[in-house]
Parts: structure tokens; C-alpha cells; sequence
């Protein structure tokens, strides 16, 4: 198979939660553990920091991979989903795995003859976690896909556990409540094994102080001991006060980035405390380097400034898109302009009224089959007051927008990463 052909065969394998939704969810270990073996077990080459949680977790991984780099590591990193290119998903020290390594890896799982049905994640992170051995990483950063407890990640062991936050999202897999969410994360504490928790409330900390301690894993709660003490905005960054490290600016410019910065910058601290060797100027710096060194995307990006400013975030749940609204609140801008479009899993009930009704809506959908169409989430959303008209793709509704706005006029694009998968994708 060539590259695209190897590309499809993943696809194929069984439907892609992220494309598919509830009918690509495989929950359980036992064939990501088969693959393993398989593979000769590569993960246990280098050391593995799993990072797992409702948002945030890909902003963290991104962090954590940043700051290794910065200070000498060879660095593995496995997030998901990709925006434009399936290979985004599996880097080492920033560099994408090549289109001949993709397809090295599936020529090389079909010769094992292999009798089980693999899904789409279970093959891509047993390719990330073959890559990252073939290249001698020192250390993997690891994000988990979907929970935690029965990802197909979690067939690790690392000598560090990050879980983010809780919020309600996939309640139809993880539960519907915080603690039986936050239960599931907490899957991916092992035994002995430091976790840092970077956000808890009344719900989810007893759950978590309740594994840990079975588990005899020393926790740390970010928020006991909070690494960040403010942050503002200048020139377009985030300028962030620090209790170990100053003034770090951050790249990431969204405000809801403050509380990463502090998971990460507390994972920093049992980093050290484990053996890691972290020298303090390269993990300030490294926060203003995130994209240039990990290639992250679509976190409170500004895209373009003409004919005005224009922003895109990957903000897509209850949590994330309440951290969209306080911010495009205390933006400043004459009228709003919002491209938005949405999954058909995602809980709009709860999500449309957090949404600024002085604005106008620009309604689209992702080319997906999980996507909302966009005149349902129009029909949904105008009863709200918020105001708009429906377009059959996210460039076609950024066009709108375009044409309408004034240079005083700021546009947001969001709602669902797949939303900003297509916008990049057309800009590439």
C-alpha cells in the first residue's frame, strides 16, 4: 500500500471514534496489550509521562514535551486528534513520523497475521509507542484518547501520572456524573507511580486521594500549592507571574492556558524531585516555544488580522467553550463575528447558552459524520437569541464573516477541533 491507501486501511479498521463517534468507541486493554506483545513491548524502552483529563491535556502534553526538549531530552510525543495531517499525531523532538514509517508499520502488522480486529487508536498508539523506541527516545509524553482507566493508552507504566481537570463531557462512556468521571481518569494512576491532579473540586479530590492512596502513589494537587501566581495579556501573549521562574511569557493566549501552565510547572517540580534534570532559565523560555518545538495548534490562535482581528480556538465542551466565553467577553472589539459549528454528540443544551448573544452567527458543520448540520444547530441556537445563518462549510461561513466585518470587528472560529481541522487545512 502506498501512504494514502495505508491511511485508509487505519480509517477502515474499525470507524474512528472522532469521525464515527459512539459506533469507533472500544473501550478495554486486551488488544492493545496483544499488539504489544506483538511489538516486543516497545514502551517499556524509555520513560513515559501519561497525561489524561476532560480539557487541557493536550496543552499540557505539549508543555511537558516542550520543556524536556528545551533541556537536552529526546522526546516522544502522542497526542490526538490531528488537524490536517494523520502524522501530527506522533512526533519526536517536534518532527512528524515520516509517511514511510506509517506505512512501514502497517506492512509490518500485516505480516504478523495478527486474528484480532485492532481499532483505529489501538493501531496508532501502538505505532506511536514503536516509533518512539526505533527512535531512542529518553522520554515519551503520552496523551490519553478517551478517559483513562480503559484507553487504550493505558497499557503503560510511567513514572508520572498528569491528570488535568474533570468536567462533564462523553457522559455516555465515562458516566454522567464529576466523581464517576473523574474515576475513570484515575484510571491511569499505577501503583507507586506520582500523579499530579491539576484541578479538582469537593467531587472529584476524594476520588482521586482514594486511588492514590490505595494505590500507595504520591498525589500532589496543583492547586495546593499554585506555581502561578497572575497572568495578563501583552502583545498578544500571555504574560504569566511565576513562583519559581519569574515572568514567563506564553505563546498560548488563551486565559484559560494560566491553570496548564500551573499543572505543568508542578509536574516540573516531581520531575525533579524523581531525577529528571531541569534547568530553570530552559523551562521559563520553553513556554514561549511551544508551537515552534511541538507544533501545536488551535489554542486561542489569532489566524489573521485582516480585515480584522480573527481567532481560532479548539474550546468544544461545557468547560471549554464557558473559558471561550470569558475571554471573548473581556476582548476588545466593536462587534462579534462567530464561525461555529458542532459534533451531534456534544451537549448543546447545556453549551449554546453560554454563548455571547451580542454577536453575530455564522453556522456551519465539519465534513464529518458525527458533525451537527449546520441549519440543526441554527434551529437550536437562534431560540437562544443568537443570531445567524447557515453555511455549508467553515470557509464559506469564514467568507461571510470576512465580508461582514469591520476592521474594529473581531471573528472567532470554534466549536469543534474538526471545525479548525478543515480551516487549517484549506490555509496549508
Amino acid at each position: 500500500m502506498n501512504y494514502q491507501e495505508t491511511i485508509d486501511y487505519l480509517y477502515n479498521q474499525r470507524p474512528a471514534f472522532e469521525r464515527q463517534g459512539a459506533g469507533g468507541y472500544k473501550p478495554g486493554l486486551q488488544t492493545s496489550q496483544d499488539l504489544d506483545r506483538l511489538f516486543g513491548h516497545p514502551h517499556r524502552n524509555y520513560r513515559i509521562i501519561h497525561v489524561a483529563g476532560t480539557n487541557g491535556k493536550g496543552s499540557v502534553a505539549h508543555m511537558l514535551a516542550a520543556m524536556l526538549q528545551l533541556n537536552g531530552y529526546r522526546v516522544g510525543l502522542f497526542t490526538s486528534p490531528h488537524f490536517v495531517d494523520f502524522r501530527e499525531r506522533i512526533r519526536v523532538d517536534g518532527e512528524m513520523i515520516t509517511q514511510d514509517e506509517v506505512v512501514q508499520f502497517v506492512h509490518e502488522f500485516h505480516g504478523m497475521n495478527y486474528s484480532g480486529t485492532p481499532s483505529f487508536f489501538e493501531l496508532t498508539s501502538t505505532m506511536a509507542f514503536s516509533h518512539f523506541a526505533r527512535r531512542r527516545v529518553d522520554v515519551a509524553v503520552i496523551e490519553a484518547g478517551l478517559g483513562g482507566r480503559l484507553d487504550s493508552t493505558n497499557i503503560v507504566t510511567p513514572v508520572l501520572s498528569v491528570i488535568t481537570n474533570i468536567s462533564l463531557d462523553h457522559t455516555e462512556f465515562l458516566g454522567d456524573t464529576l466523581p464517576q468521571i473523574a474515576a475513570e481518569k484515575a484510571g491511569i494512576i499505577k501503583p507507586g507511580v506520582p500523579v499530579v491532579i491539576g484541578e479538582s473540586n469537593h467531587e472529584t479530590r476524594p476520588v482521586f486521594e482514594h486511588t492514590a492512596r490505595r494505590l500507595e502513589a504520591p498525589i500532589t494537587f496543583a492547586q495546593d500549592q499554585p506555581q502561578v501566581i497572575d497572568a495578563n495579556h501583552v502583545a498578544g501573549k500571555l504574560q504569566v507571574a511565576t513562583t519559581k521562574h519569574g515572568i514567563v511569557t506564553c505563546e498560548l493566549a488563551g486565559d484559560y492556558q494560566r491553570h496548564n501552565i500551573n499543572t505543568a510547572l508542578t509536574a516540573e517540580l516531581v520531575l525533579e524531585q524523581i531525577g529528571f534534570k531541569l534547568d530553570r532559565e530552559a523551562v521559563g523560555r520553553s513556554f514561549d516555544r511551544i508551537a515552534i518545538t511541538t507544533g501545536l495548534m488551535g489554542r486561542w490562535t489569532t489566524i489573521a488580522n485582516e480585515p480584522c482581528r480573527t481567532i481560532c480556538d479548539s474550546g468544544h465542551n461545557i468547560a471549554g467553550i464557558t473559558a471561550v466565553a470569558h475571554q471573548l467577553a473581556h476582548e476588545p472589539y466593536e462587534h462579534l463575528h462567530m464561525v461555529v459549528g458542532f459534533m451531534r454528540d456534544k451537549d448543546l443544551r447545556h453549551i449554546l447558552p453560554l454563548l455571547p448573544k451580542c454577536a453575530t452567527y455564522y453556522y456551519t458543520q465539519a465534513f464529518t459524520p458525527r458533525a451537527l448540520p449546520a441549519h440543526d444547530l441554527r434551529d437550536m441556537a437562534v431560540p437562544l437569541g443568537l443570531q445567524g445563518e447557515c453555511y455549508p462549510d467553515v470557509m464559506t461561513a469564514l467568507q461571510a464573516a470576512r465580508t461582514a466585518a469591520a476592521p474594529a470587528d473581531l471573528i472567532y472560529i470554534g466549536g469543534s477541533m474538526y471545525v479548525l481541522a478543515e480551516l487549517f487545512a484549506a490555509q496549508s
